[in-house]
């Protein structure tokens, strides 16, 4: 069994980016996409400050809707920076799911993509939310969804009512590095973390309340289980939203300084490319 972790997601990443600064930490093949270590910190950071510059609370819910995108694992590691419980939805619910989900956790911002197979997002969430197409982006006053404020879209095109994700990257210009590390001071390895849901096949979803110290500590010990080290590179076609994904997946990786190979969607001559391409040993 791994030794026991005493620290915070955050800090587990600025202790991986400071052993090794210059080793791979992501790589995303399909889109030519790479990052060390330290990159990878810093780009966390640079999201967590734009977070925070938005208003986000230690202990406020941040919704994630999305494959296996860069915004969804940069998200991760950048919403626990803050503090704040990242709550992970499934790729494919639809209207009345997401409406249930985003109630039930209190959530009151909601990162997504535009589109996932076929389905678009936006238009669900018009649906859901018709306030959404009047309202200024961080204003949005919901009669189904109250506690919901903020909506951060994935892409490029503007729509009403939503931030774009490069605009929180924008908003970290007015908080400070200082400022930032403030609050990770401030952060418990047994604060919750993230909220992920069951399956609900005998009732509705619960949201599983998962700590830092939880969740570090799990992928540390998958992480000994599969002898990960530095010298590996993990193929992670699995979803983000599940523990699979950014448990055993992720967070293991961090936990040994090995290199995440990301899938944003499942497909398996995109699987096999990108563990031969990248010479994964691990998948």
């Amino acid at each position: 069994m791994a030794e026991l972790l005493h620290l915070t997601i955050g800090k587990l990443l600025e202790k991986t980016a400071a052993n090794a600064p210059d080793h791979e930490a992501v790589v995303y093949p399909d889109r030519r996409l790479r990052y060390t270590y330290r990159q990878f910190d810093q780009l966390c950071r640079k999201v967590a400050k734009g977070l925070v510059a938005l208003g986000i609370e230690k202990g406020e819910h941040v919704a994630i809707w999305a494959s296996n995108t860069p915004e969804w694992l940069t998200a991760q590691f950048a919403s626990a920076k803050t503090g704040a419980v990242l709550v992970t939805v499934n790729t494919n619910y639809q209207l009345s799911e997401l409406e249930y989900v985003l109630k039930q956790s209190d959530a009151t911002t909601l990162i997504l993509m535009e589109s996932y197979r076929g389905t678009s997002y936006i238009d669900i969430l018009y649906k859901l939310i018709p306030e959404l197409k009047e309202s200024e982006p961080g204003k949005l006053a919901s009669e189904r969804l109250p506690f919901l404020k903020n909506i951060i879209l994935m892409g490029d095109k503007r729509h009403p009512g939503m931030y774009l994700w490069d605009d929180i990257l924008k908003l970290s210009g007015s908080v400070s590095e200082k400022a930032l590390d403030h609050r990770m001071e401030r952060l418990k390895e047994h604060d919750v973390i993230n909220m992920q849901y069951t399956s609900g096949t005998t009732g509705f979803p619960k949201g599983v309340m998962l700590t830092h110290s939880n969740l570090a500590n799990n992928a540390a010990n998958i992480a000994e289980c599969m002898n990960l080290s530095r010298k590996d590179r993990m193929c992670i076609p699995v979803p983000f939203f599940h523990c699979f994904g950014c448990v055993l997946g992720t967070l293991a990786c961090v936990t040994a300084g090995a290199t995440m190979v990301p899938v944003q969607e499942f497909n398996p001559k995109e699987v096999l490319s990108a563990v031969e391409t990248e010479k994964c040993t691990a998948l």
